[in-house]
């Protein structure tokens, strides 16, 4: 192993600013596997609800304000709580919200009643803020000329997180229990948490803002930068279509001519996270090449999958599900690669607001998101599923146009 060994709080190694040497492996997969374990929290919850309800007493409609506190909480974590890692230690910020994670987690659990759940889930979105945390300390540690590639890697990591999560919760709380499966994920936070302790090195602040004032840095950054202004525009724009796809296909398949269950939705999930894990790959390219060709090819990929996926209904049931298959993978692909190279352009803009600059870029892709999920159903439910890729598709160009 060649990690760093940590010393007392008082004497651990500083963080050098695009250090020359090549980040240990071992390194880059804690922060991988840390930011993937950290954002899976957010949706762990969300094949159990129906187990849940019947558990507590709750009503199903109450019981989804879960999932909806747990998003809400991530939103303002991001919002309120990233920006903090410009003005403070890193490390320290980590290692505080993974206590607070694990804490939530063990609140959830333990919950006898929705009155309880409920606080539980808003804590459980304000520290999985944690991952958005992890990914500029990665764009911090990393060498310049790798900074794509190593940003890459941790993403992959935060999104496998989030694809694989709802399989992994819907196994668990079937075989052992919805309590269960927020007890794992308590143990492996507090596992994180001691790792990012004994291996991650102290960040030197780069701000000196009082915190009202690192707020009002957002808007001073998103006037001053058109490259952020451009990758957090096109980036949400991207983010309309995935989650119209994610958050309508499972209504699609079981109402439409399939008749699948939520199992299907989860094998398309194992799809899409395909898809992501060459996110590497797009941070490779984007160091050697340049973001900006890296942003063009994910968008491009994103309209293509999008408006292939809006002809499927004129298709056979097997051409169909080969399609939307291939279509999960392509643009997962795309979104995912953009992402990165959005990131590597937003993070030379000003190294010591990498933070900022980060919470501006997923703040849009929230928005997006929303926006999204809420469009995607009204067209669903009015016209079709066709209508639902034809939107993902023009938002996908919207954001083609803006590269």
């Amino acid at each position: 192993m060649s990690f760093t060994k940590v010393l007392p709080h008082s004497a651990a190694p500083q963080a050098k600013p695009a250090a020359a040497q090549t980040l240990p492996r071992s390194l880059i997969l804690l922060m991988a596997t840390g930011a993937g374990l950290s954002v899976a929290s957010l949706y762990y919850s969300q094949p159990m609800l129906g187990t849940l309800a019947g558990d507590i007493g709750a009503s199903t409609q109450a019981t989804g304000l879960v999932p909806t506190l747990t998003q809400l909480g991530y939103a303002l974590g991001i919002l309120l709580l990233a920006p903090l890692g410009d003005r403070h230690d890193r490390r320290n910020i980590m290692l505080i919200k993974a206590a607070l994670l694990v804490l939530a987690l063990l609140l959830a659990g333990l919950s006898p009643s929705l009155a309880v759940l409920l606080p539980a889930s808003l804590l459980i979105g304000l520290s999985a803020t944690l991952a958005q945390d992890i990914v500029p300390a990665a764009a911090t540690l990393a060498a310049e000329d790798q900074r794509g590639k190593v940003v890459g890697t941790v993403m992959t990591g935060l999104l496998t997180g989030i694809l694989l999560s709802r399989v992994i919760s819907g196994v668990v709380a079937e075989q052992f229990g919805w309590r269960a499966m927020f007890f794992i994920a308590a143990a492996t936070i507090l596992l994180t948490g001691l790792a990012i302790r004994r291996f991650l090195p102290r960040f030197q602040p780069s701000t000196a803002l009082p915190y009202l004032a690192l707020l009002g840095s957002l808007l001073t950054l998103w006037r001053n930068h058109g490259a952020l202004r451009r990758a957090a525009i096109a980036q949400g724009l991207l983010s309309v279509g995935f989650s119209a796809f994610w958050s309508t296909l499972a209504i699609m398949l079981h109402n439409g001519p399939f008749h699948m269950g939520s199992a299907a939705s989860g094998a398309f999930g194992l799809a899409g996270a395909a898809g992501a894990l060459a996110a590497p790959l797009a941070g490779h390219l984007a160091d050697r090449k340049g973001p900006e060709i890296v942003t063009r090819v994910g968008a491009g990929l994103a309209v293509f999958a999008f408006g292939m996926l809006s002809l499927t209904p004129l298709l056979s049931m097997s051409v169909q599900l080969v399609l939307l298959a291939a279509g999960a993978v392509l643009f997962d692909l795309g979104v995912q690669a953009s992402l990165i190279a959005h990131q590597a352009v937003i993070y030379r803009i000003d190294p010591a607001a990498r933070s900022r600059l980060n919470a501006v870029l997923f703040v849009c892709m929230f928005i997006g998101m929303s926006l999204g999920s809420v469009f995607a159903s009204v067209l669903l439910a009015q016209y079709g599923w066709s209508a639902v890729m034809a939107f993902a598709a023009i938002a996908s160009l919207m954001a083609l146009a803006k590269r």
